[in-house]
């Protein structure tokens, strides 16, 4: 069995995958503030509601977009397994053609997260990950990972605010059908979850123009599946391809 962790901004995902199929998926709260002694008992505790035997884990992975967590996480998982953690970074090998100006730069969750589109969905790709920022990827044609953007997230924009305006409260992220709305929690939720959705569908539009064709759209992110339902283009919705993509990099790079 392998243990593959995806280290977010907010969530820490633990996904348990044995022989390419996913066998059960926990999240933790990111803290910074933990030690790994602390990370230790997280994981520990996750995996037994789960009834995962830490003596069954052959390997373990991780992406991390938190350097300071990413190091009390390593140290924890070598506690609990006995198993230095293969970390995806520089050096180890994806199969990607990365067009960036600086390589080493690109975020590990987008290198993860192609991967396990492109082992999964025809080329041209758009990849969408809404998450504390939403980062969306360009694919060409022939597979090589070519750039993308990087926007505020949904909840980022929300907090944003009502935390900067002294008059409009803090609100659920709800999804509404209203354009135009009626009240002042209503119209905030117009603004955020239908000009989220808007902002993807633009992005896309424009994405595509400079690919030079229609690309297969994908989405993850624990927030994608309240937006997408807004938007016009047709996207796929996975919520668990970061994890797909870890175990694809594991194989390919184990010993």
């Amino acid at each position: 069995m392998i243990l593959a962790i995806d280290i977010g901004n907010t969530n820490i995902v633990l996904g348990c995958m044995e022989n390419g199929e996913i066998r059960s998926v926990a999240r933790i709260a990111t803290d910074l503030l933990k030690t790994s002694d602390q990370y230790c008992v997280d994981i520990k505790n996750m995996l037994s509601i789960y009834d995962v035997d830490l003596a069954s884990i052959d390997g373990v992975i991780i992406s991390s977009v938190v350097p300071p967590v990413l190091n009390s996480c390593k140290t924890a998982v070598r506690k609990l397994t006995g198993k230095q953690p293969m970390i995806v970074g520089p050096g180890i090998r994806t199969g990607l053609n990365i067009l960036m100006e600086n390589p080493a730069q690109v975020g590990s969750d987008l290198i993860v997260a192609a991967v396990a589109a492109l082992r999964a969905f025809p080329a041209p790709l758009i990849i969408i990950d809404m998450g504390t920022a939403t980062t969306i990827t360009a694919i060409d044609k022939t597979g090589a990972f070519v750039g993308g953007c990087i926007c505020p997230g949904v909840k980022i924009s929300a907090e944003a605010l009502s935390g900067r305006t002294a008059q409009l409260p803090a609100i659920s992220l709800e999804a509404t059908q209203k354009v135009i709305a009626r009240n002042t929690i209503d119209a905030m939720r117009s603004g955020v979850m239908i000009g989220a959705a808007c902002m993807i569908d633009g992005m896309i539009d424009r994405m595509q123009e400079e690919l030079g064709q229609q690309a297969t759209v994908v989405a993850t992110g624990g927030i994608s599946r309240f937006v997408l339902p807004m938007c016009r283009h047709e996207i796929i919705y996975d919520r668990d391809l970061l994890l797909k993509g870890l175990s694809i990099l594991y194989e390919n790079n184990k010993r």
